[in-house]
């Protein structure tokens, strides 16, 4: 019974691995030097994230004032990092321009080191990496290839089936790697260095797909998220996160809304300096912290913070502040939300390797580029195994012709 379910796992396996294999390299190479998109960028472009620690920082109120100053725009938003060797991050609003662009600030001296708006030539690549891995680069192409989709949307619809393919093939490759003799399972667990290139081929496949094999399920399972609208409420529903869109069927409440959002109200003067304080007092844990200012009369403060650390987990939690008071007005934190919502709001971090900090990123980055090798050893093995068949069709052929002669 087991022999023709595996025949019939392993010949759609096949032809999965076949079918998405190009895509499979191109995405899963890129996706291999995109886990240390963060890290690429701060190594390459130093001088825009790390400053020299020199005297006394000067206070977060004093920075944005000579910000706005300076470029005659408003402060939205503010990114004050864990280490003091960081600079900060104004997110600035300029009436000119069409959104707000993020400007890398010197704490010590206040000095504007660079902006978001001036590409540097390695956010020029790790734009191109990022849009290889998500739309295979036919972003890139002005000229529409269809008419019932737009370049992005056909890009994302291909890179969608083919991480379903490769989500299938992991799946029935488990199930091929139990061997058909229960006493040789040891064999899958090692690499014969011994054998010629085609068992050292075959052993890289079984061998490699098997130690990687739940990082390769959590990135193709996530991977679809950002391919198909049903895939991702799907994923949302199953994972208790998922919000209807909102429709206002009450046209008296909507103008009762528009008359208050019109009412004459101030924004509230306060200080970022004590909004700091506030919330690091109420998150007390080692994190990065993003302050992002009201943009409306009557607005909020809300705040996010993330861990640091080799081990830091996943997932920011949220406090909005009222301006006037700096009082905690909710706190959303992530520790407190169900586990099943918990890993719903974390595809992201599920998908690039970061949900517990360096130390899964490390493994992301490995089974990755092992991800990228698989359907080259794979069709390697499917090559070898053709030749193969042919070769003992025309030894039974030759051996025939002498048995009649």
């Amino acid at each position: 019974m087991w022999k023709p379910i595996r025949k019939f796992l392993n010949d759609i396996h096949l032809y999965a691995g076949l079918t998405c294999g190009l895509i499979v390299i191109v995405v899963c190479l890129s996706g291999t030097i995109y886990v240390y998109n963060t890290e690429i960028r701060e190594t390459a472009d130093s001088e825009r994230y790390f400053v020299e620690t020199a005297g006394e920082r000067k206070s977060l109120d004093n920075l944005k004032t000579q910000v706005e100053e300076e470029l005659n725009g408003e402060v939205i938003s503010v990114n004050v990092f864990q280490s003091e060797n960081r600079t900060i991050q104004f997110g600035v609003k300029i009436p000119e321009a069409e959104k707000p662009s993020t400007y890398f600030i010197n704490p010590y001296s206040g000095e504007i080191l660079a902006n978001n708006i001036e590409k540097t030539g390695t956010e020029e690549f790790m734009g191109y990496m990022f849009s290889l891995h998500r739309w295979l680069l036919l972003d890139k192409i002005e000229k529409p290839i269809l008419e019932s989709k737009t370049n992005m949307e056909l890009g994302r619809f291909i890179n969608g089936v083919a991480t379903l393919l490769f989500l299938l093939g992991v799946v029935t490759g488990l199930f091929i790697w139990f061997p058909q003799k229960v006493k040789n399972w040891r064999q899958g667990l090692k690499v014969k260095w011994s054998g010629n290139w085609k068992r050292i081929n075959h052993d890289l496949h079984n061998t490699l797909a098997f130690y990687s094999l739940g990082a390769l399920f959590i990135m193709a399972a996530t991977g679809p998220f950002w391919s198909y609208q049903w895939y991702k409420e799907g994923w949302q529903k199953t994972f208790d996160i998922y919000q209807a869109p909102q429709t206002n069927l009450n046209p008296v409440a909507s103008n009762s809304e528009k008359q208050a959002e019109e009412a004459p109200l101030e924004l509230v003067n306060f200080s970022l300096d004590q909004v700091l304080v506030k919330s690091n007092a109420r998150l007390n844990y080692e994190g990065n912290l993003r302050i992002t200012l009201p943009n409306m009369p009557g607005g909020d403060i809300s705040i996010s913070k993330s861990r640091t650390g080799f081990f830091a987990k996943a997932g920011a939690d949220q406090l909005t502040l009222n301006p006037m008071t700096l009082e905690v007005k909710e706190a959303k934190l992530f520790s407190d939300l169900p586990l099943r919502q918990q890993i719903g709001r974390s595809y992201k971090s599920l998908h690039m390797g970061d949900i517990f900090g360096q130390f899964t990123k490390f493994i992301w980055f490995v089974a990755c580029l092992i991800a990228t090798s698989l359907p080259i050893t794979g069709t390697l093995i499917w090559w070898n195994k053709r030749k193969k068949k042919k070769s003992d069709r025309r030894r039974q052929v030759r051996t025939a012709q002498a048995e009649m002669a």
